[in-house]
């Protein structure tokens, strides 16, 4: 289990959890807001896939308390940075700092592992949600750009 102790609005306690045979179901349900579908797959299902089928990503389970609300991947690069992937909280669980405690707790656990060169996440330039997050979270764009996505790394300590 990876956990910094954070928690959402709710005061639930969010930790990030290897996906396993009694939570997988859960994680694979996991769907963003119809809105939110140009960005990032309709269930996590499709990230579960993603890291069952590879050996670059990692896929983990969001738990808030108890109860799984989302999904999230990471991967190293060749470079030896760690990348931040495939996030997704579920709709019903939106809105309340799931996303910001999930990418806080993973990026300063990342920072922590040997020879992490550097933290580093994309995200579409249309998303007005992550354009926010993610520099609150202390990562800035690189100006660079992977499959049309903003790449942006983490140039300070994240703080939810």
């Amino acid at each position: 289990m990876i956990d910094s102790k954070l928690r959402d609005r709710a005061g639930r306690h969010v930790t990030l959890r290897p996906v396993d045979d009694d939570n997988w179901r859960a994680v694979a349900d996991v769907a963003p807001r119809d809105d939110q579908r140009a960005w990032v797959y309709p269930m996590a299902a499709r990230y579960l896939l993603t890291s069952l089928r590879g050996d670059v990503w990692t896929s983990l389970a969001v738990y808030a308390d108890d109860t799984v609300v989302g999904h999230v991947m990471w991967g190293v690069d060749d470079d030896g940075a760690r990348w931040i992937g495939g996030m997704v909280v579920d709709a019903a669980e939106q809105g309340r700092g799931v996303g910001a405690a999930t990418v806080a707790t993973l990026a300063t656990w990342l920072c922590a592992q040997p020879g992490c060169a550097a933290v580093r996440l994309s995200y579409h330039p249309d998303n007005p949600a992550a354009a926010i997050l993610y520099p609150r979270l202390g990562f800035a764009p690189t100006g660079e750009l992977e499959d049309d996505e903003v790449v942006a790394e983490l140039v300070t300590a994240p703080t939810p």
